[in-house]
């Protein structure tokens, strides 16, 4: 079982790196769509420190239409500040693909309206735009994971004996 997360077009990667250990420590592939706002050859990778790099599953697209077509028999949901779906009110399919827009300016509109009953969003006040991407991600990677009762994955329980 799996969820995929998709960034389309990422541009800190700071955030693809924080993103590319979460999905590492869950076993979540990770989609980039190019054009990318960084380089992720060895060398950046190991000068960036990611040392999950080598733990993840990852899939590098060269457009968003290559992507799309690709996927096309998959569900997806969208994240978008613009949906008025919350991401908690969705059920999450395995083989699912979450995608996330780049950090200036989200997904692009058009793929949202051809895509409108996938988008969701996550609630927050009306004077913030929006969360930090990865932080973005790992709120509804986990919500996905934990409707799938988080399988294949270690819970705390697997680490203490049980109380008798």
């Amino acid at each position: 079982m799996s969820v995929h997360v998709v960034l389309v077009e990422p541009e800190i990667p700071q955030n693809t790196g924080n993103i590319s250990r979460t999905c590492a420590c869950t076993g979540s592939p990770l989609h980039l769509i190019r054009p990318l706002g960084f380089s992720i050859d060895d060398r950046s990778v190991r000068r960036a420190g990611l040392d999950y790099w080598s733990e993840l599953e990852l899939h590098v697209h060269d457009s968003l239409s290559a992507f799309l077509d690709s996927a096309a028999d998959w569900p997806m949901f969208l994240a978008s500040t613009k949906s008025g779906r919350c991401y908690t009110q969705v059920s999450y399919p395995n083989n699912c693909y979450l995608l996330f827009g780049k950090e200036t300016k989200g997904l692009p509109e058009s793929l949202l309206l051809a895509h409108w009953e996938q988008c969701i969003r996550i609630p927050m006040r009306d004077c913030a735009r929006s969360l930090n991407l990865s932080n973005s991600v790992a709120v509804i990677l986990y919500e996905a994971l934990r409707q799938q009762e988080f399988a294949g994955l270690l819970s705390i329980r697997s680490y203490f004996p049980s109380e008798s």
